[in-house]
């Protein structure tokens, strides 16, 4: 019976599902390796900073195959710069299943740049992949596809934050790595067969000096996009889970199980973004509604500094304030997703949408080398108080953001 019933599903429908699988997979192997990495290294004695450099090379190689990933999906297929990730993935997570003495500082980062060139890379494709499946002009199922794509993806990233800490409990470091990379390779063998091979091919080759947007609109929310994702990452990547670890005694578990709880949380509210933003009055967002937003979601950090420096309930401020955070980050980081889709042209939505996520790399960059010296010398506090700041300007870029989006639902 559910064979019959996927046979009826149409060829765009069939595409997304094996997209979003693809998808799925990838995010459970990346959340639940990043926990691995920061726990089983805080566990080994490596400092905040120690830990944050572990990640340098994931980020800033994030930020470079986003600029050469939409150019690369541009002529070669979307298909292809997705399953590329894949591999590049098991590739990373073979890397960082050797004896623990071989697991120096030099050679995780080189294994982390490999997993980041294979996250975005994944992550480019599938977010590109939507907007040549849906209809032209249905901007309200835009909407509703990304925002449950990018929903589902963190959700499942926070699912991967709790197996990380389960796994490193169970498995060890190096059990949890081998698992992982052996489920991963079923699933790319299946994604070999099944995407088909001219999504997002472009009929012209495009040069690569094309990889730099020349629409204002793009470039401004891309601007935005980083200050939103380096005010998230400058007290999420290092700075909380240790501070968890040192200041609460919380284990893995307790740690990975927040972690977990917060991002999973953040992942549904981001599928019901449609539902916060005007989809029930037949609209969809404008730059006015990610000013908004991104403007509520400013005093949130510094609610929660405030709370720290004057002593105030300190692990209940923590984690209500983080919660309360993470559900108005997720419906802005939800709005920014569809307006980059929205915004991208049709005929090289993957340059456009690279673009857009080297931006978002660069946030992450930003934010985890913060995250890592500021926690180490200031505290965690002083993280917050940066990520107040960055949303503030993520506010203000958005103002300048065209305000005239409409579809007719």
């Amino acid at each position: 019976m559910g064979l019959l019933s996927l046979n009826k599903l149409s060829p765009q429908i069939k595409q997304y599902l094996v997209i979003t699988g693809n998808y799925w997979a990838f995010t459970l192997t990346d959340g639940a390796l990043r926990m691995l990495v920061v726990l089983y290294f805080h566990h080994l004695g490596y400092s905040p900073l120690n830990i944050a450099m572990l990640f340098l090379f994931y980020e800033i190689f994030g930020v470079v195959t986003n600029l050469v990933g939409g150019w690369l999906g541009a002529r070669l297929g979307l298909n292809k710069t997705m399953n590329i990730g894949l591999g590049l993935q098991i590739v990373a997570l073979a890397m960082l299943a050797v004896p623990a003495e071989m697991l120096t500082v030099l050679y995780v980062m080189f294994a982390q740049a490999l997993s980041g060139i294979a996250k975005d890379l994944n992550k480019m494709s599938a977010k590109s992949a939507i907007k040549l499946l849906v209809p032209a002009g249905a901007e309200g199922k835009l909407y509703q596809w990304v925002a449950i794509l990018t929903g589902s993806k963190n959700t499942l990233k926070g699912v991967g934050f709790f197996l990380g800490g389960l796994l490193l409990t169970l498995l060890d470091f190096k059990g949890a790595i081998i698992l992982m990379a052996s489920l991963l390779a079923i699933v790319w063998l299946f994604s070999l067969f099944t995407l088909k091979e001219d999504l997002g091919k472009t009929k012209h080759k495009p040069k690569f000096k094309e990889v730099f947007s020349k629409s204002s609109a793009i470039n401004i929310l891309s601007a935005a996009r980083m200050f939103l994702f380096g005010a998230r990452d400058v007290w999420f990547v290092v700075a909380l889970p240790v501070f968890l670890a040192v200041t609460f005694d919380w284990d893995h578990w307790w740690v990975g199980g927040f972690m977990a709880s917060w991002v999973i949380g953040y992942g549904i509210v981001q599928s019901l973004a449609p539902y916060f933003t005007g989809k029930q009055q037949g609209k969809v967002p404008t730059g006015r509604a990610a000013f908004l937003w991104a403007s509520y979601l400013t005093f949130i950090p510094a609610a929660i500094a405030l709370a720290l420096h004057f002593d105030f309930y300190v692990q209940t401020s923590i984690i209500v304030g983080l919660l309360i955070f993470g559900a108005v980050f997720a419906i802005n980081s939800s709005l920014h997703s569809y307006l980059i889709v929205s915004y991208a042209d049709g005929e090289s939505v993957s340059l456009d949408v690279g673009f857009y996520y080297m931006a978002n790399a660069m946030g992450r960059l930003i934010g985890t080398v913060l995250s890592g010296v500021v926690f180490q010398f200031y505290g965690l506090e002083a993280c917050l108080w940066i990520s107040a700041a960055f949303v503030a300007i993520a506010a203000l870029l958005s103002i300048k953001l065209p305000t005239n989006t409409s579809y007719n639902a």
